[in-house]
């Protein structure tokens, strides 16, 4: 089963590496995608990257090691980087809400408002967000006492089995942790249904009917994304995780944490036809150099 499990996530772990890097190339290479809308997509499928790749390739050498065992430091520092860019997952899809929001609803003013400076800022915001937010919970619980047992039941050095591990029971410490997750996941999640909310109501009023189906397009595409990634999360951390049984505090963190970064290549490529025709030029032009 171990192998068997090793193959299938090898092959979901290339393909997300693959899509989201194509998205990235695409980005990167076309200059007609040089927009902030296409640059904040750019930059969240390198995040995609970085978040798969702070947990995966560990699972993977689990899959085929005897021991299965990780080091104090190294389990906080996969602890720290995968809850970190899960929260910079969260500013970035924030970040892009904002954007179409603007470009839907003030579309004279946006050239002017969304300046380079504007758009740069919130890039950098959107990747030290989380590294710097998520320093407080995870210095807090590395600090509890641990003095056996020294086995997680989870393929992720997970917050609430490291909790569990500790010969204390450190309310303080939870508090934070929880308040950190529910002031985080509730807040984000709230301006990007408001943010939408706002573009379909803008979207109502367009008398084109060409342009109704590309903002309606582009923003189905956005919030399926929001719902894959939130869904998840909320009844992981946002719901009482300790009322989870073990398995199926597995099968959630597999799903947001290998599934959702698979899924967001395809909702992203296959709704939107710029950056189809973006993918498709890179395509061809690969394949011409292979043929030269």
């Amino acid at each position: 089963m171990q192998l068997l499990f090793f193959g299938l996530f090898s092959v979901a772990y290339t393909l997300t590496l693959m899509g989201n890097a194509a998205i990235v190339c695409a980005v990167w290479w076309d200059q007609r995608l040089h927009t902030p809308m296409y640059i904040f997509l750019g930059n969240f499928s390198f995040l995609e990257i970085c978040y798969v790749s702070t947990t995966v390739p560990n699972m993977l050498a689990n899959f085929l090691s005897t021991s299965k065992s990780v080091s104090f430091v190294g389990c906080f520092t996969q602890f720290y980087f995968f809850f970190s860019f899960g929260y910079d997952e969260g500013f970035y899809l924030c970040i892009m809400a904002f954007d179409r929001c603007l470009a839907i609803c003030r579309p004279l003013h946006y050239p002017r408002i969304m300046t380079k400076e504007l758009y740069t800022g919130l890039i950098i915001f959107g990747w030290s967000g989380g590294l710097i937010l998520f320093l407080t919970p995870v210095v807090f619980i590395s600090q509890l006492p641990y003095c056996g047992p020294n086995i997680i039941s989870h393929f992720v050095c997970d917050p609430v089995p490291l909790m569990m591990l500790s010969c204390s029971e450190d309310t303080t410490t939870q508090l934070i942790y929880s308040t950190f997750n529910v002031i985080f996941m509730i807040g984000t999640f709230i301006f990007i249904l408001c943010s939408y909310a706002v573009v379909i109501l803008t979207v109502l009023w367009i008398p084109s009917a060409a342009s109704k189906r590309k903002a309606f397009s582009t923003c189905t595409s956005h919030l399926a994304v929001v719902f894959l990634f939130y869904g998840s999360i909320m009844v992981m951390y946002v719901s009482p995780g300790s009322k989870h049984s073990v398995k199926m505090q597995k099968v959630v963190t597999l799903f947001y944490s290998v599934v959702t970064p698979l899924c967001n290549p395809l909702i992203y490529s296959l709704r939107n036809k710029e950056m189809k025709a973006a993918l498709r030029k890179i395509f061809r032009t690969e394949q011409a150099t292979h043929k030269i």
